[in-house]
């Protein structure tokens, strides 16, 4: 019994940790600005693209990422606690269940290839258990899109309730740009890379300003050498759920436990 457990300790540990640390990065804010998009579209294959519903460039900029076969995202305006106004195609406090799901549905629709959702603004929205019900339930009615909390709030309940509904979710580890310096961008850059180190795997959010496109053009370039894999969030999310199974798996007190019950 005690061999048979010490190996497949070993083999789940070494499955987990064969792997190398990877990052994904999603730059929001896409369809605001043509050029500047098309700039963040020249970056390394891996960048994932989050798009707002109604800007006025996104169909166009969101159906060239299609084509590039770019990771796409909607980046879903939602009410936050500033009082800021909210995008067009924004969720708010205010809207009943159907106008809710509505809005989201048509957002969903502006956004071709969307195959995953992170919140834009939402520090009030993202903190309320119901609101986000509502959100997460529209979203696995829609074919079972991801979700990435960009965590606007430190009460947020996002991520938790799309884990609620079954849907692949993650969080935000690491703002790349709050400050727009390059000095910043590549601290924050760096700041990605030991997270990712240290927990197999973090995701980054920017935007596509000239500064931020030319760290990560820069940066991505290295990342071989680093030792990190750049990969589009779907299959960051993946590893993720991936690595949490194996570490419940080769949990010894849950082996005991397991075994206890089976004991005379």
């Amino acid at each position: 019994m005690g061999r048979t457990f010490a190996l497949a300790l070993l083999l789940v540990t070494t499955a987990a940790t064969a792997a190398p640390p990877s990052i994904a990065i999603i730059l929001d804010d896409m369809g605001y600005e043509r050029s500047r998009g098309e700039a963040a579209l020249a970056l390394p294959a891996g960048v994932t693209y989050s798009f707002l519903p109604h800007a006025p460039h996104t169909r166009e900029l969101a159906s060239l990422a299609q084509r590039q076969g770019r990771e796409i995202m909607l980046h879903l305006p939602m009410q936050a606690m500033s009082g800021r106004a909210i995008d067009a195609g924004g969720l708010h406090m205010d809207m009943l269940e159907t106008q809710f799901l509505d809005t989201l549905q048509q957002d969903l629709a502006a956004v071709p290839g969307a195959v995953g959702v992170n919140n834009h603004m939402g520090s009030l929205l993202t903190r309320h258990p119901g609101a986000m019900a509502w959100l997460m339930h529209g979203l696995a009615e829609h074919g079972g899109l991801y979700y990435v909390d960009s965590r606007t709030h430190r009460a947020t309940v996002a991520e938790q309730q799309a884990r609620n509904q079954g849907l692949p979710a993650s969080r935000r580890d690491v703002f790349l740009d709050h400050d727009v310096t390059p000095e910043a961008i590549t601290a924050q850059f760096r700041r990605l890379l030991r997270k990712a180190r240290r927990k197999g795997s973090a995701i980054a959010i920017g935007h596509p300003y000239p500064e931020t496109v030319a760290v990560l053009a820069r940066e991505l370039s290295r990342l071989e050498q680093a030792g990190v894999v750049l990969r589009p969030v779907s299959a960051v999310i993946e590893q993720q759920r991936r690595q949490s199974t194996w570490q419940a798996s080769s949990s010894p007190s849950q082996t005991v436990a397991k075994n206890s019950k089976s004991l005379p």
